[in-house]
């Protein structure tokens, strides 16, 4: 047998590839958009690809299932509840599929999604199970959250109790010694305690996972749907693309080099333009109106969070990163990059007059400026579930995902500081708001974590 996770941690995303190194026949299993890393590997390894297994229609990126069935000429595979407007060929619960001696079972495990599969996977027909692909109804130390498709009419309540069942009937009952692999790890907006770890095994799971403790449906339904953090922006779009036929994906193709007047006037038309640098370094210049969200985070989930999909983006950066910036966006299914203006210090160098610079403030003077400015709004852009610990005197509470459908709700004529928990969030809020003509806004160096080590601080 030939098994090898891949992990791909700025969206907290496990693929594989599983191959019958007798047969050279091989399947990918979730796998992202940009599949060189799958081709590579199973043309060293004398492996054909020939199926694309989803254990679900994802909603936190969009997968490669259309650039390996074009690629390879693999048949692309879900679950038999699911539809699609591409050529699928359906899994029913049960059926095993034969690679060589290398084995794979499917089980129905709704909850997550009412399609979602998982894969049992043995090293020889007849062999007790080896692994199973969880995909995103089990994780390391979680489950798969349940709440995701209350847009389209399934109720996380009614999701859950499928869950459990899933969960009770058709994992735990795999011999404890089943190693667990899932499709996300820690970071993923997909659950809520996801464990750093990349596997386990069904029984350290039994012992340790708070959603596989005995307890009635009803209980389970408030353990798994309590605490979640809010689904990014793009969620929903990115579900919803998974279902249907797009354009592909060449992720060796650089985006189209762009001067600074090419990129206002693609602005003026209504383009994003979004500056990848650190956030320290787009305070100290940008281009005015431009949106920060750093490269080197978790670059497309915030900007997924902070821009619409199929709005159109300039690329603004230092080092000519431009076609990773476009391939991390395509991950998550926003392809319209017009292009990348390179060296955006420089031309702002010989423009000044299209440059700014950001307000970024230790926490000492946000104490000392809302001490002494009645009329400024404190924004706290931290996900619902990471306030416990307290907040800046009358913060209001607005998700980063939720930024852009709430910006009515906020006075643009005021002025404005906004944290999160460590800082990175928190400049592509602030930047967003600048975007959407508020006059005066900060944000707060080193988030919370910095706020709360203050000696002292103004009363809450």
């Amino acid at each position: 047998m030939f098994f090898r996770q891949y992990d791909l941690a700025c969206l907290s995303l496990y693929s594989y590839l599983i191959g019958d190194t007798g047969t050279g026949r091989a399947v990918v299993v979730d796998p992202q958009r940009d599949i060189s890393e799958y081709l590579a590997d199973a043309e060293a390894n004398d492996l054909r690809i020939e199926r694309v297994i989803e254990t679900h229609f994802h909603a936190d990126f969009l997968s490669g299932h259309l650039e390996l069935a074009k690629a390879t000429g693999a048949v692309v595979s879900y679950g038999d509840v699911a539809e699609a407007d591409f050529p699928i060929e359906p899994l029913a619960h049960g059926q095993r599929l034969s690679l060589g001696e290398v084995t794979l079972e499917i089980r129905h495990t709704p909850g997550h999604t009412p399609e979602s599969i998982s894969v049992v996977v043995r090293d020889q027909p007849d062999a007790p199970p080896w692994a199973v692909l969880t995909g995103d109804t089990l994780f390391i130390g979680d489950v798969g959250r349940p709440d995701l498709l209350t847009s389209v009419g399934r109720t996380a309540d009614s999701l859950a109790r499928d869950l459990h069942r899933s969960l009770q009937e058709q994992l735990l009952t795999l011999p404890d010694a089943t190693l667990v692999f899932p499709a996300h790890g820690a970071g993923s907006a997909c659950g809520k305690h996801l464990s750093t770890a990349a596997s386990s095994t069904i029984g350290e799971q039994r012992a340790t996972n708070y959603a596989l403790r005995p307890m009635t449906d009803d209980d389970f339904v408030q353990a798994v749907t309590d605490g979640q953090g809010v689904a990014p922006l793009y969620f929903a779009f990115a579900a919803d693309a998974n279902r249907h036929v797009h354009g592909l994906l060449d992720d060796h193709e650089p985006p189209t080099a762009l001067t600074l007047d090419q990129a206002l006037d693609l602005a003026g038309a209504g383009a994003v333009l979004l500056d990848t640098r650190a956030p320290e370094a787009f305070a100290s210049g940008h281009l005015r109106g431009s949106v920060n969200v750093g490269l080197d985070g978790r670059f497309a989930e915030y900007a997924g969070d902070v821009i619409r999909p199929n709005q159109r983006v300039v690329l603004l950066d230092e080092a000519g990163r431009g076609t990773e910036a476009k391939v991390r966006l395509a991950r998550i299914g926003f392809d319209d990059v017009a292009g990348e203006v390179a060296g955006i210090e420089a031309l702002l160098a010989e423009r000044p007059e299209l440059a700014t610079a950001a307000r970024r403030l230790p926490a000492t003077d946000v104490a000392a400026w809302i001490a002494s400015d009645p009329d400024v709004q404190v924004v706290d852009v931290r996900n619902p579930g990471e306030t416990g610990a307290g907040a800046l005197p009358e913060a209001r509470n607005l998700p980063l995902p939720q930024l852009l459908d709430h910006l009515e709700e906020l006075d643009p004529s005021r002025p404005t500081i906004v944290y999160c928990a460590g800082g990175y969030r928190s400049s592509v809020a602030a930047s967003t708001l600048r975007a959407h003509g508020f006059a005066i806004v900060a944000d707060m160096i080193g988030g919370y974590r910095a706020w709360s080590a203050l000696t002292t601080v103004p009363a809450t």
